[in-house]
C-alpha cells in the first residue's frame, strides 16, 4: 500500500513538471544569487538588475576609487551631479550608459548602486557588477597604503583577493 502511494506521488509530481516552466526563471535566479553570495562577491542586485552595495567608507574616498576604477575600466566619465543624498555619476563605454549613485548611509559609511544600460531594454548586470568590484579593489588598495604596507603590497594583496592586509614582521615584533 505504501509502495503504491509513493508511485502516485511521483506521478503527480512528473505531471506537473511541465506546468512549472515558468519557474525555471525564478529558480536560475536564486541559484545565481546563491552562487554570487557564495563566492563573496557580496554584490547585492534588484529584480531589475541594478547591483548595489554598502562601504565603510565615507562618500568622498568612495566617490574617487569609483572615478579611479571606472578610469581603469576604460569608461568615460561624461558628468557629475549632486544629489540630495550624495552624487551621481554618469558614464558612457562601448555602447552602454552607466550610472553610479554614491548615497552617503552614514558619515563613514556609503551605499554605491550602479546600472549599466545597453539600449533601451537591456541591462548588462556583468558591467555593473565589475564597477563595484573594481571600485572596492581600489579602497582596499587605499587602505593598505594609508596603513603603511607600501603600494606593492597592496597591490598585491588585492591582486590575490585579499581583503585584509596583514602586517608581516617577524614574530618577535608582534
Amino acid at each position: 500500500m505504501e509502495y503504491k502511494r509513493s508511485s502516485i506521488r511521483v506521478v503527480v509530481l512528473l505531471g506537473t513538471l511541465p506546468l512549472l516552466n515558468g519557474c525555471a526563471a525564478v529558480a536560475l535566479t536564486v541559484l545565481s544569487v546563491g552562487a554570487g553570495v557564495a563566492t563573496g562577491t557580496s554584490v547585492s542586485y534588484t529584480l531589475d538588475g541594478v547591483a548595489y552595495r554598502t562601504f565603510t567608507a565615507p562618500l568622498p574616498q568612495v566617490e574617487t576609487a569609483t572615478r579611479t576604477a571606472l578610469d581603469k575600466m576604460g569608461i568615460k566619465v561624461e558628468a557629475t551631479a549632486k544629489t540630495e543624498q550624495g552624487k551621481a555619476i554618469k558614464a558612457i563605454g562601448n555602447e552602454r550608459d552607466i550610472e553610479v549613485d554614491l548615497e552617503m548611509v552614514t558619515a563613514k559609511t556609503t551605499r554605491i548602486r550602479t546600472v549599466a544600460k545597453q539600449g533601451v531594454f537591456f541591462k548588462d548586470r556583468a558591467t555593473a557588477t565589475e564597477i563595484i568590484l573594481q571600485t572596492e579593489k581600489v579602497l582596499d588598495m587605499d587602505v593598505a597604503t594609508a596603513i603603511g604596507h607600501g603600494t606593492r603590497d597592496a597591490a598585491k594583496a588585492v591582486g590575490e583577493g585579499v581583503k585584509r592586509v596583514v602586517k608581516s614582521a617577524p614574530d618577535d615584533e608582534w
